[in-house]
């Protein structure tokens, strides 16, 4: 099986877009893992995986994805997932364990998205 590469971004203060490519499995995962351990002192406010180029995730890949979203999470952050292959979208769609509002078709679906979260808190601080 060819062996995964994962590039890590810094997209902002706090902010990262990790990219894998390549099959997400039992020979591969820790690649992933030690480029996500990297990044998670302190935990960032917002992670990206763009998932494009990865066409196959196995149980401990979903493990890996799982247990970065939880480390965001408690450092008050959000992962979201971006360009699932349609077989990975329905991995994650069975098991439930990524919010549906957290799951984006492009990387234009989520800047609407974010877009509305920022437009919703500006509101509510002119309403304040």
């Amino acid at each position: 099986m060819p062996l995964l590469t994962v590039t890590v971004n810094k997209i902002g203060s706090g902010a990262f877009n990790i990219a894998p490519k390549g099959p997400i499995d039992s020979d591969t995962y820790m690649i992933l893992q030690k480029k996500i351990d990297e990044i998670l002192n302190p935990p960032p406010r917002f992670m990206v995986f763009d998932m494009k180029d990865v066409d196959y995730i196995s149980s401990l890949g979903i493990k890996v994805v799982l247990n970065a979203k939880e480390a965001v999470k408690k450092g008050g952050g959000t992962l979201v997932l971006l360009n699932l292959q349609p077989q990975i979208s329905k991995v994650f769609d069975i098991i439930k364990a990524i919010p549906s509002e957290h799951i984006f078709a492009s990387r234009d679906e989520m800047d609407r998205y974010l877009a509305g979260i920022q437009r919703k808190e500006i509101e509510k601080r002119k309403s304040s």
